[in-house]
């Protein structure tokens, strides 16, 4: 009796409101509806992923970029190394050679740069490109100047 009475009752206040809890409702959705509602609440889910994947791609991008700059800067150094002196670097080679000569062999490469009228820069170049007949170390004496020194 007492479950005719249970279900009578329930029978009686079906589709009223107030008498179903809200987790036993039923709603009913099409199966597009429903395929709409997990794509959209996927994709809320997985966006701050897609966008920390992002990103990193163009981070990584930018240090691909960057080191390929490096790697060509440095191929640009070491072929500028290689490269013959050119006629007026012999010219100029020959001179410094004969001043070193002409001072027994030895002398600091400030004097030589101003006997020669050239600029720091290429007074650097030249004497770079003549390793194989120069070669420079630190004066005793004061460090920060640079002895040349006939090979």
């Amino acid at each position: 009796m007492l479950h005719d009475n249970v279900l009578a009752e329930s029978i009686s206040t079906f589709g009223l409101p107030g008498h179903v809890s809200p987790s036993d409702q039923l709603i009913t959705l099409t199966i597009g509806q429903l395929q709409d509602l997990v794509k959209d609440a996927v994709a809320a889910a997985i966006q701050p992923l897609q966008d920390r994947i992002d990103s990193l791609e163009s981070t990584q991008d930018l240090q691909a970029d960057n080191s390929l700059i490096q790697l060509k800067l440095i191929n640009d150094l070491r072929q500028a190394t290689k490269k013959e002196p050119q006629p007026m670097q012999k010219d100029r080679g020959d001179i410094l050679r004969a001043l070193l000569a002409a001072s027994g062999g030895k002398l600091l490469a400030q004097d030589a740069r101003k006997k020669m009228h050239l600029s720091k820069q290429l007074f650097s170049m030249l004497v770079a490109s003549m390793g194989d007949y120069i070669e420079t170390k630190p004066l005793h004496s004061d460090n920060r100047k640079l002895v040349l020194l006939l090979k």
